[in-house]
């Protein structure tokens, strides 16, 4: 069923407050978030062109086949035959249609949030965080052209804000239609591109959101296992966290054996750069990358090696990246809130010089 969650309550007395306040835009046809997608509580996004199958199994009949970014309702994971690109991933995603592999479905929900009228006061500004709690929106730029490269690639209608994206909100205004829109931005490595979206796909998020997970505990250290691909948090002792991970791929595009992908091995990192949310780009213009909005990030070698979350492969447990240490969406928000240093909330982002309250992250290659 379409979910709608309300603001806490600070948040909803600001949009109460800023009622009268509201200008109107007029920007052609806007679409709605998330109301032409499946009404179920568990939704998959579709990342490239797959077939659904009858059974799990690449070699069994399909019964039909979805383009990148189509949204079906996930019922359920099973375990089937392994996916030729992917041959240690036996995970199958059943749908109503069919099964498809689960390394390109991407976890999603489609939850409408009630906008805010205004935005409130952070250490930063006026403005806030706010996370995409729908499969995806439309994102219109606010100016004539795009900045990125990537956007000068794409049609309008495919500025594409994704599940998990984690934006900065500066300003909130209603259109001739009477949707209420955010302005949203990235804070951090961006082209400078800034979009007009419906406010119902994004949830804010709270400083009470992203507190310090038990920040009076000094002694936290992360263990990254390259062999297994596993990740896990160490307060002394004790394990308090564990998760899969995609560390840097092993083979390139046409299936050649590459090692600048690897992800650094040593006992000398730390984390000393961190951001609620980082513009990324790497590589050449034949293999580069740019990706929107990643968040969670929290920067442990140099080159911008990073922990971070992931909405472009659901293919934990598989090298994928191109160095990084890619993890769920919520485990990397538990890793940035629990791991030192802390980030203030509205500048977003921390950096530090030395070995003084960051946490440590060993990286190796192990049985």
């Amino acid at each position: 069923m379409l979910k709608r969650r309300i603001s806490r309550r600070e948040f909803l007395k600001l949009s109460l407050a800023g009622a009268g306040a509201a200008v109107f835009l007029s920007m052609g046809q806007w679409k709605v978030a998330g109301q032409d997608f499946p009404q179920s509580n568990r939704l998959g996004r579709v990342l490239a062109k797959l077939d659904l199958k009858a059974r799990p199994s690449m070699d069994s009949q399909s019964t039909g086949t979805l383009f990148d970014d189509g949204i079906v309702v996930w019922e359920r994971e099973v375990m089937g035959e392994p996916f030729p690109m992917y041959p240690t991933n036996r995970r199958w995603i059943q749908t109503p249609e069919g099964y498809l592999p689960a390394p390109l479905v991407q976890p999603v929900e489609n939850i409408r949030n009630i906008p805010l009228q205004s935005l409130p006061e952070t250490d930063d500004g006026t403005g806030m965080w706010a996370e995409v709690t729908v499969p995806y929106t439309i994102g219109y730029l606010a100016a004539q052209a795009p900045s990125s490269p990537l956007l000068k690639e794409l049609p309008p209608d495919r500025y594409r804000l994704y599940y998990s994206q984690v934006y900065w909100i500066d300003d909130v205004q209603e259109n001739s239609a009477g949707m209420t829109l955010y302005r949203v931005r990235e804070k951090h490595g961006s082209y400078g591109d800034v979009f007009w979206a419906d406010a119902e796909a994004f949830r804010p998020i709270l400083e009470n959101d992203i507190a310090p997970i038990r920040p009076d505990v000094t002694d936290k250290r992360i263990e990254i296992n390259l062999t297994k691909q596993t990740l896990s948090c160490f307060e002394g002792q004790q394990e308090v966290h564990f998760c899969r991970i995609s560390s840097g791929a092993k083979f390139d595009a046409e299936g050649n054996v590459v090692d600048k992908w690897a992800t650094p091995v040593g006992d000398y990192h730390v984390i000393n750069r961190k951001f609620h949310s980082l513009h990324m780009t790497g590589g050449s213009a034949a293999s580069g990358y740019e990706l929107f909005a990643v968040s969670w990030v929290s920067i442990f070698a140099t080159g911008g090696v990073a922990i971070h979350s992931t909405y472009w492969h659901n293919n934990y447990g598989e090298p994928m990246s191109h160095g990084c240490v890619n993890v769920r969406p919520d485990d990397a928000k538990f890793i940035y809130r629990w791991s030192l240093p802390n980030v203030p909330y509205g500048l977003g982002k921390k950096e530090v010089l030395g070995y003084d309250n960051v946490t440590q992250v060993s990286v190796r290659e192990m049985i």
